[in-house]
């Protein structure tokens, strides 16, 4: 039987989401001090985690609170470095304090949106997950920049889809900014869905058929109906008869 890591960036919003939408998933990636998180919500979300089997990783994002990370920057390739490992590291040891172990690092917002096509970037990000004391696997779009650096690096990487995100025809995510870019009804989800899983593509924003490869799928915390979205979601993996496991 087919398995798919069902994933969610979380510890960002609001608690009472992430007590709905985790034990939903199979892997919880934590905002960890950057763009959302505190000491506080890091305990807990690990705590929520681990309560409900679920795997944790890192989502670290730039130290820009005022636009939740969502605001593209120009740092240098050390900078970027030193903020990623940073972040991983405080929720690292908060992790190991809780009895549980990082899997996985998923970097977030405009961090992840630039090094989709910003190679040095995307470098940059893969030398911090690499590098890091312990094994870590990075998730990021399928044919990504970030994929690419990972694999000249011989890194851990996964690819990602997105449940709730609407597609360009280059198969990059569609800016937030346009009308659409994220799903919110449950049965344009659940379409989304099915046909990721069963035949491998996704419709783009304009109507072209666009082949995604992935190993883990994403549902946003922050999109409107969040819970609601993952357990549709979550029902729609089961009845096409999909194992939903962490990686």
């Amino acid at each position: 039987m087919r398995s798919l890591d069902l994933n969610a960036d979380v510890g960002e919003v609001d608690p009472l989401i992430d007590a709905e939408l985790i034990p939903l998933l199979t892997s919880a990636s934590i905002a960890c001090g950057g763009h959302a998180g505190d000491l506080e919500s890091m305990r807990r979300t690990v705590l929520l985690a681990q309560r409900h089997g679920v795997q944790v990783g890192a989502h670290p994002g730039y130290s820009d609170r005022e636009h939740f990370g969502r605001r593209p920057l120009s740092l240098p390739a050390a900078q970027v470095v030193d903020l990623i490992r940073s972040q991983i590291a405080v929720l690292d040891e908060i992790a190991v304090a809780q009895g549980s172990i990082l899997r996985h690092v998923k970097p977030h917002g405009a961090l992840y949106n630039q090094a989709e096509l910003d190679l040095e970037l995307a470098a940059a990000i893969v030398s911090a997950v690499a590098g890091y004391p312990r094994p870590l696997v990075l998730y990021g779009r399928a044919g990504s920049a970030m994929e690419r650096a990972a694999r000249r690096a011989n890194a851990a990487f996964k690819a990602e889809a997105f449940a709730d995100r609407r597609y360009r025809a280059d198969g990059s995510l569609l800016p937030r900014s346009h009308p659409g870019a994220v799903i919110e009804s449950p049965d344009e989800v659940a379409d989304q869905v099915r046909r990721l899983c069963t035949q491998g593509e996704v419709l783009a924003d304009d109507g072209v058929r666009v082949a995604v490869t992935f190993e883990t799928l994403c549902v946003h915390s922050d999109t409107p109906g969040a819970p609601a979205l993952g357990r549709r979601v979550r029902d729609e993996l089961e009845a096409i008869g999909l194992l939903v496991r962490p990686l």
